[in-house]
């Protein structure tokens, strides 16, 4: 049994980060339609900053 090779797992980054975007979207539209544009915008500019900041964090 422990000459045997293990399958390599996949890689689902791809797949992750498509899921993401997709709800994310929804998740704006929804915003979108209860309390208007305003909120969306800041939202996306507040996802952008903390994806600004792992960024610089993890270089």
């Amino acid at each position: 049994m422990q000459d045997q090779k293990l399958p390599q797992t996949p890689d689902i980054l791809a797949a992750a980060v498509t899921f993401l975007g997709i709800n994310l979207m929804w998740v704006f539209v929804v915003i979108w339609m209860i309390y208007g544009m305003i909120p969306v915008l800041v939202l996306a500019v507040l996802i952008n900053h903390v994806i600004d900041r792992l960024e610089k964090r993890q270089n």
